[in-house]
């Protein structure tokens, strides 16, 4: 599914603006696929970042070449203006970079999942042997059990971790273990939904502390029992999460992350 559209029109027409959603590291646009049918009523834009999807043949560029790039290709598919800004796992820290250099094209932003301190050593050491293993089948659909990804959805996350050169993740992983708040995101004074899942590793549970430093603007929630990759473990709690803070609220079955 490296052909999943990258521009979805809404049903009928209007001028809201768009819906951009960042997909997480070794995965794809297609991600997305379960939003994409709840937001019938917006135009949802959903980007391929460097080295993965369709893009799997170019090179990781580092997270602000990355940031750089998701704002390049907006324009170059016709998307003007402030737009809503979703990111999740990768995508969540992609998009706190486009909020650090590109304040001015985000309206508001909902990042889930991101690390923004550096992870421990034994996440490390799990890195290293993820990558030694990174070409053998029975790895990637270890990994589908361990996200809790439905039955209908891991052949293609199995197929599409095959395809993601094992050089560009390991760039990507060095750079997001390496876990900062990037250089500039408080020059960003929007509105900002920053949320953990509730069983999500506690480095990124307590980053959501450091976001809050950085961008006084930001509200902090955890996701009731989920774990990393929660907008497809509970497609509906996600959906209305996403709708309620596109319509300037917060859904109140999210936890206070204080």
């Amino acid at each position: 599914m490296s052909d999943y559209l990258e521009v979805h029109h809404p049903d009928a027409g209007g001028d809201s603006p768009a819906v951009v959603l960042l997909h997480g590291g070794n995965v794809a646009n297609w991600m997305w696929e379960p939003q994409v049918e709840g937001l019938t009523d917006r135009a949802v834009v959903t980007p391929h970042l460097p080295g993965f999807g369709a893009r799997v043949d170019e090179d990781w560029p580092g997270l602000d070449a990355a940031a750089d790039d998701v704002v390049n290709r907006l324009g170059d598919l016709g998307v003007r203006g402030g737009v809503d800004l979703v990111g999740l796992s990768l995508g969540a820290v992609v998009a706190l970079h486009v909020l650090a250099r590109h304040p001015h094209r985000v309206r508001s932003a909902l990042v889930t999942g991101a690390a923004l301190r550096p992870v421990g050593v034994g996440a490390r050491l799990t890195s290293r042997a993820q990558l030694a293993l990174w070409d053998r089948p029975w790895f990637w659909k270890g990994q589908a059990a361990a996200f809790r990804l439905p039955a209908d959805s891991r052949q293609l996350y199995v197929d599409h971790g095959l395809s993601v050169r094992r050089e560009t993740a390991a760039r990507m992983l060095a750079e997001v273990y390496a876990g900062t708040v990037p250089s500039g995101l408080d020059r960003y004074d929007g509105p900002l939904l920053a949320i953990a899942g509730e069983k999500e590793p506690a480095v990124v549970r307590a980053s959501l502390g450091d976001l809050a430093a950085a961008v006084p603007t930001t509200e902090r929630r955890l996701a009731p029992g989920m774990h990393h990759i929660w907008n497809i473990e509970d497609v509906a709690l996600f959906n209305d999460v996403l709708g309620t803070w596109l319509a300037g609220d917060v859904d109140p079955r999210l936890l206070p992350a204080d």
